[in-house]
């Protein structure tokens, strides 16, 4: 069986696993490095990991286009329930659920969460997905570094995504100690290059982690895909 990753831009992703199509973070409206529009993506579920709009970003729009299903943390899933998206799942930090597509679990991660509209959207969380083939894939959302992900690590993590823009996450040396901690197989960095603001070299981050650590990193471009097998 195979998991194919797509990195659509900024901290937008797709998931293609046990014939189910996830997005998660779907920020394509507004959004300068998106590979697409929102109008040109299917999903059976949308992810959130957190309020801010550069992730909740076309929830609503898609949600009502394909009846995916949203999943986030309670807070996020009740507003998004008020907002008029049919199907929704609330969930919280250490919680886990078995989804059609795999079991996911709410990892912590060290951010804000406040919705579009100012109004409170509980706590910013990552996912650890353990797909229907047992392969283990961290999402680490907007964060910063904390010692838990090695935790997260002893799972045995196949593939991470980490942020690596700085500034409002991880930056590149946050997120090398992030791999050292994690330890994953394979890692794919994002949340970078958006704007100059988050300006970072992927190239050379890849370079770094694979001289100090045994993961395999995948440098992708907005639209790209990697398949985990």
């Amino acid at each position: 069986m195979k998991t194919k990753l797509t990195w659509y831009g900024h901290a937008t992703l797709g998931l293609e696993t046990a014939g189910y199509k996830l997005l998660i973070d779907p920020f394509f409206s507004g959004n300068p490095a998106a590979a697409v529009n929102a109008d040109q993506v299917e999903a059976d579920y949308i992810l959130i990991t957190h309020g801010h709009g550069d992730h909740v970003g076309d929830t609503i729009k898609i949600a009502e286009r394909t009846g995916a299903m949203a999943i986030s943390n309670f807070e996020i899933a009740a507003w998004l329930d008020g907002q008029g998206v049919k199907k929704t799942h609330g969930q919280h930090l250490g919680g886990g659920f078995n989804h059609p597509f795999g079991y996911l679990k709410l990892t912590l991660a060290l951010h804000g969460s406040a919705l579009p509209d100012g109004s409170y959207g509980g706590n910013p969380a990552g996912f650890l997905l353990t797909t229907k083939d047992d392969l283990k894939i961290y999402i680490a959302g907007d964060t910063g570094l904390f010692g838990d992900m090695q935790l997260i690590g002893d799972e045995g993590i196949d593939l991470a995504v980490l942020p690596i823009g700085d500034n409002f996450t991880m930056g590149p040396d946050d997120a090398l100690r992030a791999v050292k901690l994690i330890r994953p197989k394979h890692v794919i960095p994002i949340h970078f290059n958006t704007w100059d603001l988050i300006s970072q070299d992927p190239k050379a981050w890849a370079n770094r982690v694979e001289k100090e650590t045994q993961t395999k990193v995948h440098v992708i471009k907005p639209g790209e895909s990697f398949t985990l097998e």
